[in-house]
């Protein structure tokens, strides 16, 4: 039997997507992971053996102490581990070679191949039919979106009690921090079964950088963008909700901003189906911005406009195939991708709104919800 037909994963289901994907259940620990023929199997010990055949998706729960005496006994080693358990179950089922995700652990790997295995890392993904959704996947994903949507709202009432003081944020007696903000986001999803890190509460010339997070007083009259992909503690899926915010009063420059982005997101929606590449949906939000005179380029050398890519995949990691992008992939039926353009300028501010579609043969489905109002008194 080849490496066609015979996969190998060592990974930690927390960690890793794909060996979730495959196990379908939560160890903390790494694993092995086996895939021949149409048979999955996994190496659990006693810690996790009987978890592993109650919630696992797999076809075969191997007894890991009963695997490491027999390798033991067989190549005489005082300590057999992972590499000694898989050579024997290699041995067991006359395989040769394995293919092994690009991210396979190398030390694991040179062992495998000192031992004779030929050991075969798969360029790009492991598992292919990762990028297109079940339906019971895209609504994991509405789950964590709906999380995410809990989060967005807290902010909401957040700056909705705030008050302004000078040119800075109040609440409840003391300044209304991107760090403070954040907890409230996080604490709001945790309550709803999400676990929220990393979430970007940023205002000002801070959230010019897309991916800065914010810290220090929140100001008035600034644009706040705000970005929440929880992942859905029972399930490992991902939600991925963006919205901007501003607390006092908008000028026409801002107005004019936020506007534009959110048209530029309603014409790549209405792109978006079955069969169209990402990089036409892509190209749409270009020419909105360009129409409205949004320029992209480099201002005393800070990059400025539409500096990201327009959406990416969602699932169980935050970032997947396929791309909304200039390079883009063919959007298939069944994958799910955010909607996120955004502009940002230094001295104006910064937008983006984001939301996620299940795509269909005719259109999409949405699975986000919060409301667009953005501008509060």
């Amino acid at each position: 039997m080849t490496a066609t037909n015979a996969k190998l994963l060592y990974a930690s289901t927390e960690e890793s997507a794909d060996a979730l994907y495959f196990a379908g259940f939560f160890v903390p620990d790494p694993v092995i992971l086996m895939q021949v023929g149409r048979t999955r199997m996994g190496v659990f010990s006693r810690l996790e053996y009987g978890r592993a055949e109650k919630q696992s998706s797999l076809d075969a729960i191997l007894p890991y102490e009963d695997l490491i005496a027999r390798a033991k006994k067989t190549y005489k080693v005082a300590r057999p581990g992972p590499a000694e358990i898989i050579r024997l179950l290699a041995e067991d089922r006359g395989l040769k070679a394995f293919h092994v995700p690009e991210n396979f652990p190398a030390g694991l790997a040179l062992r495998l191949i000192k031992a004779g295995l030929d050991v075969q890392p798969v360029e790009g993904a492991f598992f292919p039919q990762r990028e297109t959704k079940t339906a019971e996947e895209a609504e994991h994903v509405r789950e964590g979106n709906r999380v995410a949507a809990v989060g967005i709202a807290a902010v909401q009432k957040a700056l909705a009690a705030s008050e302004i003081r000078g040119d800075e944020l109040w609440l409840k007696g003391k300044r209304l921090t991107s760090e403070r903000l954040r907890t409230l986001i996080q604490i709001a999803c945790m309550e709803e079964g999400g676990l929220a890190n990393h979430v970007i509460a940023a205002g000002g010339d801070q959230a010019c950088d897309p991916h800065a997070v914010g810290e220090g007083p929140l100001k008035a009259n600034e644009l706040i963008i705000v970005d929440v992909f929880p992942r859905i503690m029972r399930t490992g899926y991902h939600g991925d909700m963006t919205r901007t915010f501003l607390k006092g009063k908008a000028s026409a420059a801002q107005k004019k901003l936020v506007k534009t982005v959110r048209q530029a997101q309603q014409a790549a929606l209405a792109a978006i189906k079955s069969g169209v590449n990402g990089k036409s949906v892509h190209a749409e939000v270009d020419r909105v911005f360009k129409q409205a005179g949004y320029v992209t380029g480099q201002s005393r050398g800070v990059w400025e406009g539409f500096i990201h890519s327009t959406g990416h995949g969602l699932g169980l990691e935050i970032h997947e195939a396929p791309r909304l992008s200039p390079v883009g992939d063919r959007l298939k039926r069944g994958v799910v991708v955010t909607v996120e353009p955004g502009l940002y300028y230094p001295g104006l501010g910064g937008c983006r709104i984001e939301d996620v579609v299940h795509v269909l043969d005719d259109g999409y489905d949405l699975l986000s919800e919060a409301p667009y109002e953005w501008e509060i008194a």
